[in-house]
């Protein structure tokens, strides 16, 4: 298990070598989630960006959801159990809204309605990464996936 500033470190090192915010939460913990890194990055690669660049659900949230997933998602169809998972993604899905105010990658970012024409991701600057929130969200996604994990594993 790591520590929470070891989770976020790590997902922040993904994150720097360009992928998605997504990829970056939820490869930090393929190991403790029983994948390779490359099965990791691969089932998380659409999410980034807001679901293929959509600018919708933020990827790190969605990078999140996949580790809670893991630990408390349902195995039935049963709706008690399917409503655990639901309850701890409504739970998360709070706490992350206060502290960023907005799911939407396109509110986080402060971009209009219009979905970009281009599914191009931008390039990685020094600009890039001081003009968006998108470090602190992996971080803060990252750090609540460990502390998921530490409780399903203990």
């Amino acid at each position: 298990m790591l520590t929470a500033m070891q989770a976020d470190e790590k997902a922040l090192h993904y994150f720097h070598q360009g992928f998605n915010c997504a990829q970056s939460v939820f490869a930090a913990f393929a190991d403790q989630v029983g994948l390779s890194e490359k099965a990791a990055l691969r089932f998380s690669s659409a999410f980034g960006a807001g679901l293929g660049r959509m600018r919708g659900t933020c990827g790190a949230f969605s990078g999140l959801c996949m580790v809670a997933g893991f630990c408390k998602g349902n195995l039935s169809g049963n709706p008690e159990e399917k409503e655990i998972i639901f309850s701890l993604t409504r739970e998360l899905a709070e706490e992350f809204k206060k502290e960023f105010g907005t799911l939407t990658c396109r509110e986080l970012l402060h971009m209009d309605e219009e979905m970009e024409a281009s599914a191009r991701p931008n390039d990685r600057t020094s600009v890039y990464y001081a003009s968006r929130p998108c470090e602190r969200c992996v971080a803060f996604c990252a750090t609540k996936a460990q502390s998921i994990l530490n409780n399903y594993l203990s």
